[in-house]
């Protein structure tokens, strides 16, 4: 148990009562202490900014929508565990199928909410799903065996998405871009980070699509179908202008068959498609083995619509044991270099 979550239980201890509590910490914020079985959006919605609302262990079986800034939303430890509830949808969260809603407004983003330390897991759609933030701070959360996405964000500046597992998803693990319901050119993701979370087990460990400004860096990803995308179109302006390093990619192998914008997926470790001045760098990407047009260790790939990759740079990654090949590019675009990487064989050859 960390020093913050000790911190966050000796100021749990002074509430009395089994009921739902609150217990004036510092600064005049407070934490709103709930228990297995008592409600969590009741909590959020008494929830001021600046406060914190605590999870005791144990299951919980609704979904939360959360809207107001400057929250956090965090279990004690890894015991508390969010899931389906078993009544009729009772907000817009529960009727997306969603397990945690952070929600802005067309006009206003939601700013400073951390969610932190607690497991979500069975939610036909998303575990945790962002839109319209700015800030929002995800770490130590647990996605587990939901429909589409585990974590995901759309339309959002700033975030950061840490020390997280994302594991058996019906989609991507973790899942950031620009929009899902429209067309439109790559947004600026105003530095977001995502570093150091575990990605397992889903079609995609990581999906980044139409973004720009942000970085993949420092993450576990394995057991998936395909390891991390980087995709884009032909809106304008264009995906990338971002940075894909320090990552462990390994034995992304499993077989996930095709969809409308993917042909069928298997052993592909970094995948840039569509995307331009994307620095792809230090990572190790071993023993992903696939027939996917998409295979390889590092692959460029004309997207779907025909746009061509250009000026991206892959250098000093160590790759082994890839197939068909460690470095592969089949894409026409220009500007494409590959220098200082550590592999065995590339299509076109001389890419080593």
């Amino acid at each position: 148990m960390t020093k913050r979550n000790i911190a966050y239980l000796a100021c749990a201890a002074a509430v009395i009562g089994t009921g739902l509590g609150a217990a004036p910490p510092t600064a005049g914020h407070t934490v709103h202490v709930v228990h297995p079985g008592e409600s969590i959006q009741k909590a959020v919605d008494a929830a001021e900014p600046g406060d914190s609302v605590l999870l005791r262990r144990g299951t919980y079986r609704e979904s939360v929508n959360v809207s107001t800034p400057g929250i956090t939303l965090r279990g004690v430890d890894s015991g508390v565990v969010i899931k389906p509830g078993t009544k009729r949808a009772a907000n817009s969260c529960a009727a997306g199928g969603n397990g945690i809603c952070v929600v802005g407004t067309k006009d206003r983003r939601v700013e400073g909410v951390t969610i932190a330390s607690l497991k979500v897991t069975g939610f036909a759609k998303n575990g945790v799903y962002s839109a319209r933030t700015d800030g929002l701070n995800v770490r130590n959360v647990t996605a587990v065996k939901n429909g589409v996405w585990g974590i995901a964000q759309e339309g959002s500046v700033r975030s950061v998405f840490r020390w997280n597992t994302a594991r058996d998803n019906g989609d991507a693990g973790l899942f950031l871009a620009n929009t899902v319901t429209a067309e439109q050119g790559a947004a600026n993701a105003l530095g977001t980070v995502v570093e150091h979370n575990r990605l397992e087990g889903n079609r995609i460990g990581v999906t980044v699509r139409r973004l720009r400004n942000l970085s993949v860096a420092g993450n576990d990803v394995t057991g998936n179908c395909a390891g991390v995308f980087v995709v884009g179109d032909e809106n304008k302006p264009r995906a990338g202008d971002l940075a894909v390093r320090d990552n462990h990619i390994a034995r992304n192998n499993e077989y996930c068959p095709k969809t409308e914008r993917l042909p069928f997926l298997q052993g592909s470790g970094i995948v840039l498609t569509g995307a331009e001045r994307t620095l792809v760098t230090g990572n190790e990407i071993t023993d992903n083995v696939g027939k996917s047009p998409l295979s390889g260790g590092i692959v460029l790939f004309k997207s779907m619509v025909g746009v061509t990759s250009e000026r991206n740079r892959i250098s000093d990654n160590r790759l082994e044991g890839n197939a068909p090949a460690d470095l592969v590019n089949t894409d026409t675009g220009t500007g494409n270099t590959f220098e200082g990487n550590s592999c065995g064989a590339s299509r076109p050859a001389g890419l080593c």
